[in-house]
């Protein structure tokens, strides 16, 4: 059962190229702070702009050093069904424990095609290897819809969980309402785990999230106070969370010789930037992701500072782990100086 707190773990570059020693050092954060698996190469991982080689080698990087010890699961979808059959079958080889197949981006598959003509391939190909579809049309601009995710289901013993992303609530409840009690709703969206764990309606069963790249402990925490029921010390955790949950996309209005036009930080820009202002591998994001505003940096370190000031605790395993002072890392501008453009 893929229930639990999942890291969608950040790709850390150095000279543009994988830091396989960062890479290293980030899985043995999180296994050490009690999170239940990784996800190697979601979006977060930044599975777009690596090569087809690169993507391979961070899997099987993470199933290595996850096995035995955590779960792992491999991010394998494409827009492509023959790319996701070829790199599912290399996850499969290595053992993981279940492949994320995020709904085919740009070309736009109706439901029903994304059933029989991508999901439902490789869930027949593979029967003995957990299947996730990845439901976030807000980036992909199209959608595995209830019904469809409800007959795969059905037809396939391998398909018993879903990453859910859409940020409406009524699609996860319809989820619920046709995929029945025994199937796993995971929450695809940090700031919504808590209403996804604790309506009667959708009972989500965890999170693949983003912030735990950070703070991998707490997000266990929440998640595992809201599975045992405990919702007045859930929503604490929670709230406290709340400060890094606002980074996952960070926007700001920005000033042109034109007019304002809204700058949009998509994940993982502004994770990796806090990550790298924490002394923590990352690296920057890969073309054509660049770098945050002055704005949009501004809102990263207001978020970090409020967290470090009211909840300490939260960055404290990762201060420990990576050997670096929190408070002087946020406030010693040499940290940040190359993280954002000079001007719009």
């Amino acid at each position: 059962m893929m229930t639990g707190s999942y890291t969608a773990l950040v790709t850390p570059f150095a000279d543009d190229a994988i830091d396989n020693e960062g890479l290293d050092r980030l899985i043995e954060f999180q296994i050490t702070n009690n999170i239940t698996g990784i996800l190697a190469v979601g979006t977060t991982g930044e599975s777009p702009v690596l090569t087809w080689d690169e993507h391979n080698a961070v899997v099987e990087a993470v199933a290595k050093k996850t096995k035995g010890r955590c779960r792992c699961i491999a991010g394998t979808g494409s827009n492509n069904t023959k790319e996701a059959i070829a790199a599912t079958e290399h996850a499969a080889v290595l053992g993981v424990d279940a492949v994320l197949m995020v709904d085919p981006y740009y070309n736009g598959p109706s439901s029903l095609e994304i059933r029989k003509e991508y999901i439902g391939p490789v869930a027949a190909a593979f029967p003995n290897l957990q299947i996730i579809p990845y439901v976030i049309p807000g980036r992909t601009g199209t959608q595995l819809l209830p019904e469809d995710l409800a007959i795969l289901h059905k037809e396939f013993k391998n398909m018993q969980t879903v990453k859910e992303a859409t940020g409406n609530i009524q699609n996860m409840r319809r989820t619920r309402e046709c995929c029945g009690p025994d199937f796993i709703i995971l929450s695809g969206d940090d700031g919504m785990t808590c209403e996804m764990m604790n309506d009667p309606a959708v009972k989500a069963s965890g999170v693949i999230s983003v912030v735990s790249n950070v703070a991998p402990r707490a997000v266990a925490e929440m998640v595992n106070l809201f599975k045992a029921g405990n919702m007045t010390e859930g929503k604490k955790r929670a709230a406290a969370l709340q400060p890094l949950f606002d980074l996952v996309t960070i926007k700001t209005t920005e000033k042109t010789p034109y007019g304002n036009v809204v700058f949009r930080g998509r994940n993982p820009l502004g994770i990796k930037s806090l990550m790298s202002i924490l002394g923590m591998p990352s690296g920057p994001c890969r073309q054509p992701l660049g770098k945050l505003t002055r704005n949009s940096l501004d809102k990263v370190l207001a978020a970090a500072r409020k967290l470090n000031s009211e909840s300490p605790e939260i960055l404290k395993p990762a201060a420990e782990f990576f050997g670096v002072d929190i408070e002087k890392r946020l406030n010693t501008p040499s940290n940040w100086e190359s993280l954002f453009y000079k001007g719009y």
